[in-house]
């Protein structure tokens, strides 16, 4: 039994000490690209902030109910569209699942389709059976600023047209290291947040006010989903770093454990020995 025990033992330790070598190289790559993916952050928030500010200035003081961005759709036909960041790998936590799930909350009983950003979300929405735009961002890492007004100007073009009744994003917020929370934010049509009681102004917009909608509109939306986008890369980072450092202790743990049985199988088999000779005296 000695022998045949240790040897198995010595195998699955080596079998922890490379996957522990795996979790510790797949941690610092994480934390790598999170330092990356918090810079870009920063980067993107002056961007979004003022556009931000302007297009809640012209909706707050907009007097005119038609405008196609503003005006909420009402009926028994309501059609949502989910724009959906998760990411392109597993080993990050919980960080696909949850907002996978918060989504799939949201859209049941609803007329939804969904715009997947990450080749998790794809796979996602294809083994549900769940109906999507098109795949064209099945790659979440690959996709950059220019792709996020493409998807914006696609989106107000088919809100523009009636295609859609309500455009959402769904996306995970980076709170910090530790924390990371899936959320969803309504882009379409355009409401107001906060000083609802703030005086409406004449403003003049030229060459008119559709034409000024029309232009900004997609400019904003672009801007919060790439602002989105680069919220959730940290956030992936983030949990994929913290998850392989739990991988990376729990590897050690069991190292630590097998070690401990391997030291007791040994002095067994020793105790044997020792024991087989003084009786063969």
């Amino acid at each position: 039994m000695a022998g045949v025990s240790t040897k198995e033992i010595k195998n699955r330790i080596r079998s922890m000490e490379s996957t522990k070598q795996i979790t510790k190289a797949m941690e610092m790559v994480a934390a790598s690209k999170l330092r990356h993916a918090q810079a870009k952050i920063i980067e993107s928030r002056p961007y979004f902030e003022i556009i931000y500010s302007v297009i809640q200035d012209i909706v707050r003081t907009n007097q005119d109910e038609t405008l196609p961005y503003l005006t909420p759709r009402k009926g028994a036909a309501h059609r949502c569209a989910y724009v959906v960041i998760a990411g392109d790998r597993g080993l990050a936590g919980g960080y696909n699942s949850n907002i996978l799930k918060l989504v799939t909350a949201q859209i049941k009983d609803k007329d939804a389709e969904i715009l997947p950003i990450g080749k998790k979300a794809v796979d996602y929405f294809h083994a549900h059976n769940i109906p999507m735009i098109h795949e064209q961002y099945a790659q979440a890492e690959t996709m950059g600023v220019g792709d996020c007004f493409t998807v914006a100007k696609e989106l107000s073009r088919g809100f523009d047209e009636g295609r859609y009744d309500e455009v959402r994003l769904a996306y995970t917020t980076f709170v910090s290291v530790l924390s990371q929370r899936p959320d969803t934010m309504q882009l379409l049509p355009l409401n107001a947040e906060g000083e609802e009681n703030a005086e409406k102004a004449d403003i003049l917009y030229e060459p008119g006010r559709r034409e000024v909608f029309e232009k900004i509109t997609p400019e904003y939306i672009g801007g919060v989903i790439y602002g989105a986008l680069c919220e959730s890369r940290a956030s992936e980072q983030a949990a994929r770093r913290t998850a392989m450092d739990t991988a990376t202790q729990n590897a050690d743990d069991m190292i630590a454990d097998l070690s401990l049985k391997f030291n007791q199988a040994r002095q067994a088999a020793i105790t044997q020995e020792i024991t087989e000779i003084v009786a063969g005296i």
